[in-house]
């Protein structure tokens, strides 16, 4: 019995990576694929994270009326737009009058996005030149967006996407925190005062730890003001630790039934962390 060629064995190891009826040609456009269709390592790597967070966002999407049929989606600090545009050839390409808006500081990155929706023919994908802060402001996105993504944004801007999300009244925000400072600083300055004499102050003794424990406590804050302004919330890992260390997800559907015990809470932690300044910047209860 003859083997099968190595280009056949490399064509069959493509396919099982890729999702049925996805465009070769749109991940080689990407450079996710090289120029004979094959994947190295790290693109493989990269593929695995974005289809992993496709299946939860598909999830979300065919949630929403007439299956998303006619959803609107935000993606926030968009890069070179690889989630926008696989969701786009997955799902939004082959059904309704759905739209995906990338949102990039990045004006260079924007007008490469905006040549190759143009060249592949997508033709509901919309490119913007914004920060997430004014994108919420922008009169280029609709009034109320279904479903807002942010992979990886950088710092405050999750907590932007997350305003941004309440401020467009969305159905579901899916969000991978990055690079969390801003609570580690104010932990830094107030020396957390109402902790400093407790055991607990050990948690941020060291400054690898005062960033480590600020940026899980942020992520704690986030989702306590996600259930208290009327959000179901999942905590999950994106890919394996191996991937990514950035690798939290929160997922939030929602609910309508704002939580007053997560208000409470959140109120609870800022007062004990001696945070309460950003009650008014971050967190703006109702």
């Amino acid at each position: 019995m003859s083997r099968p060629s190595k280009s056949t064995a490399a064509d069959e190891a493509l396919a099982q990576e890729l999702r049925p009826g996805q465009s070769v040609e749109l991940l080689k456009e990407l450079h996710i694929l090289t120029r004979e269709g094959r994947l190295n390592q790290d693109s493989r790597r990269k593929l695995k994270q974005v289809h992993h967070l496709y299946q939860f966002i598909e999830k979300l999407l065919l949630e929403l009326p007439d299956e998303g049929a006619h959803a609107t989606l935000a993606d926030h600090g968009a890069g070179k737009s690889y989630l926008g545009f696989i969701l786009y050839d997955l799902f939004f390409k082959s059904r309704g009058d759905g739209v995906i808006y990338g949102i990039e500081t990045r004006t260079e990155l924007v007008e490469r996005s905006r040549a190759l929706a143009a060249r592949l023919g997508f033709e509901r994908m919309r490119f913007l030149p914004l920060s997430v802060a004014e994108s919420a402001q922008s009169s280029e996105l609709p009034a109320r967006i279904d479903v807002v993504t942010a992979l990886h944004a950088c710092d405050t801007a999750t907590d932007d996407a997350i305003a941004f999300g309440l401020a467009k009244q969305a159905r579901a925000m899916v969000l991978v925190p990055c690079c969390q400072a801003e609570v580690a600083a104010c932990l830094r300055q107030t020396k957390a005062l109402a902790l400093s004499r407790t055991p607990l102050s050990e948690l941020w003794r060291h400054p690898l730890h005062t960033r480590e424990i600020g940026s899980q406590l942020t992520n704690v804050l986030r989702c306590l003001y996600l259930e208290a302004s009327g959000y179901q919330v999942t905590v999950t890992e994106l890919v394996g630790w191996e991937h990514s260390m950035k690798n939290e997800l929160i997922m939030a559907r929602h609910t309508g039934q704002r939580k007053v015990s997560a208000a409470q809470r959140l109120r609870a932690l800022l007062a004990e962390f001696g945070l309460e300044s950003l009650e008014a910047t971050r967190f703006k209860l109702a």
